[in-house]
């Protein structure tokens, strides 16, 4: 089923990038019809990558965080709402905001991304302890850290790990605490990891591997003092982030009838079980494109694919999603890209003999699943363009001597396989 026929209204619940896509996309395929962007932040649609690094540093104001100024949402006739959204009538296709106020829509876009998870332990509650997702909890970490000279952060993912190094260039004695064996263990492979690890105990960062946090202990005045592991030792602390992933929004659509599993249902066009509404972003489960498996991915990249497909079918041009998932994530002063998306691999090559740029090429079998690339910016490029068309690259091409992947790339234009590339 495609649909044919423009929706007269579209309504979208969430204002982060996939919801500020989702609207302004709708304008450049030339949408007529009215749109409600409705933010539960009394503020203007910004980016989030930059509150774990720039904004923290200092070097970027709220400003210059916006998607775009004020002026764009009146010229483009985007209804701009600043309210939280408590309930979904797929009946009356409307919804309704805490205020009592109401919007009906011809086409719903979720785009209610997902919050932070705390741990479920004494103290939990205790000032200077923090988690990150909004600009409000940006404005209070930074605060926090202002006067911080001992910080413990529980989670070795990239939230916890770029904070991490934004700590360590401010001065601030840092404590890393992670439940498993290595840091970025559900994202990257070992030889990865191994480099994050040595990268932040480089930096002065201690990283605890295996441990899990029992309690966060106060001065009698709320305020945060330690942070008490399973085994019973204690980590002075003044400030802690909380970085241990997060949960899908997913209570409007479960309480809307909608499918939800792990995340809000929707197939390779973005629609939910209820065909009048769409869902996007974090908050979606959807099949990637390559192995029909259903995930959730968490990216700018991944929402803002979503927002333009939504958009396209909207205004009459729908096509599956299919875009090849990519991240990033920037620590010190190195980079991680990371093309493909890693289901399970058997074999890692590594390419590259310099300990601080090289890039890690993850197989199942024979087939190329992503590729992880540190301070190699090259090799991403060229990796995304493989994995989009699709490559016969088998690890044992890929060990060969001399073997990189913008040759590779390069002897597939030449035989006609791949459109030449400049590279």
């Amino acid at each position: 089923m495609t649909d044919r026929t423009q929706p007269d209204s579209v309504v979208v619940v969430g204002a982060g990038q996939g919801g500020y896509q989702t609207a302004a996309s709708l304008r450049e395929h030339g949408y007529e019809g009215s749109i409600t962007l409705i933010s539960a932040e009394d503020a203007l649609p910004y980016e989030r990558p930059p509150l774990s690094k720039a904004y923290l540093k200092g070097e970027a104001d709220e400003a210059m965080l916006w998607l775009r100024p004020a002026t764009y949402y009146v010229r483009q006739s985007i209804d701009l709402v600043s309210g939280t959204v408590t309930e979904i009538d797929p009946a009356a296709r409307s919804v309704r905001l805490a205020d009592g106020s109401a919007y009906t829509y011809g086409h719903l876009v979720l785009a209610t991304g997902a919050t932070p998870r705390t741990l479920d332990v004494p103290g939990k509650e205790l000032r200077g302890v923090h988690t990150l997702r909004t600009a409000q909890d940006a404005v209070a970490l930074q605060s926090s850290l202002t006067g911080a000279r001992r910080a413990v952060v529980v989670g070795a993912g990239f939230i916890g790990l770029e904070f991490a190094a934004v700590a360590r260039e401010a001065g601030v004695e840092v404590t890393v605490v992670e439940a498993l064996d290595r840091p970025l263990a559900r994202v990257v492979s070992a030889p990865t990891a191994e480099h994050f690890t040595w990268l932040h105990r480089s930096n002065g960062t201690e990283l605890l591997f295996g441990r899990g946090v029992k309690a966060l202990h106060g001065d009698g005045r709320s305020n945060v003092t330690a942070v008490e592991l399973a085994d019973g030792s204690r980590l002075p602390a003044d400030l802690v982030l909380i970085g241990v992933g997060v949960t899908p929004r997913t209570e409007l659509a479960a309480a809307a009838g909608l499918e939800v599993d792990g995340g809000i249902t929707v197939d390779a066009h973005l629609r939910t079980s209820d065909p009048h509404i769409s869902a996007i972003g974090d908050c979606a489960v959807f099949p990637l494109a390559r192995s029909g498996s259903r995930r959730r991915l968490e990216s700018v990249q991944n929402a803002v694919g979503h927002a333009q497909a939504v958009a396209g079918r909207l205004a009459g041009s729908p096509r599956a999603y299919d875009e090849l998932p990519w991240f990033w994530s920037d620590q010190f002063t190195t980079t991680v890209q990371i093309a493909g998306f890693n289901e399970g691999h058997e074999t890692e090559v590594v390419l590259g003999t310099d300990p601080d740029a090289f890039s890690v090429l993850l197989f199942r079998g024979d087939d190329l699943q992503a590729v992880e690339s540190v301070n190699r910016p090259a090799d991403h490029l060229a990796a995304r363009r493989l994995l989009a068309q699709g490559t016969d690259l088998t690890p044992t091409e890929a060990t060969a001597p001399g073997f990189s992947l913008r040759t590779y790339l390069r002897s597939l234009a030449e035989r006609g396989t791949e459109a030449p590339v400049a590279l």
